[in-house]
């Protein structure tokens, strides 16, 4: 277990699936991620209301996508939908280990049982372990606590991680999506809904 600070700092949004695949293009376009957030604020892109909800959502995404391979972002610009998805989730959790740890210790196992309903509660008893050991989670009031795991939650549907009904959705990898994991680091592919059977079978 490694006791390194978790970043909570995803209390906004979600999976920003449309607004990801403009910057992705726009990146496409600059080549440089300093030029494509001042991109983003100078066309408001993101068709925010505020100039600071612009600058927050701008650094948020970019944050995410700067974590993605060159393989990885062109997959997302050409890939299917899934796939998209997919990668945008696997950039959340790359970003905020505290996700990554979640999406491994609890929804993963529970996929491996065959214990396909995640539910609150579950979060709740993955927050209170990983509290004892963080105490910059113990610091979080109640209110954002539960603000974090309603994003979450919400983050995970929109990557069809689970269902509207909070079901585990099992991940449909393509030969693409697993040779751009697998070229990073095969251990991203933990972070989808997958048996080891079907993790090594691709990677054979």
């Amino acid at each position: 277990m490694t006791n390194s600070k978790y970043q909570m700092s995803f209390t906004t949004g979600g999976l920003f699936f449309n607004e990801s695949l403009q910057v992705a293009e726009l990146f496409n376009e600059t080549g440089n991620w300093q030029k494509t957030r001042d991109q983003v604020l100078s066309k408001n892109l993101l068709q925010t209301r505020t100039e600071s909800s612009a600058k927050r959502r701008a650094r948020e995404i970019c944050s995410r996508l700067e974590l993605l391979t060159e393989d990885q972002l062109q997959l997302l610009l050409s890939g299917s939908r899934q796939e998209q998805q997919y990668l945008l989730w696997i950039a959340v959790c790359k970003c905020y280990s505290f996700i990554r740890d979640f999406m491994i210790e609890i929804v993963r196992e529970k996929y491996l049982r065959m214990d396909l309903h995640l539910q609150s509660q579950d979060y709740d008893i993955f927050f209170e372990d990983k509290a004892e050991w963080h105490e910059e989670l113990e610091q979080l009031r109640d209110s954002t606590r539960a603000k974090l795991r309603q994003v979450l939650f919400k983050t995970m549907r929109e990557a069809e991680i689970i269902s509207r009904e909070d079901m585990i959705i099992p991940c449909l990898l393509t030969e693409q999506l697993t040779k751009v994991l697998a070229a990073d680091n095969p251990s991203w592919l933990a972070v989808l809904p997958l048996s080891d059977m079907d993790i090594n079978a691709w990677l054979a």
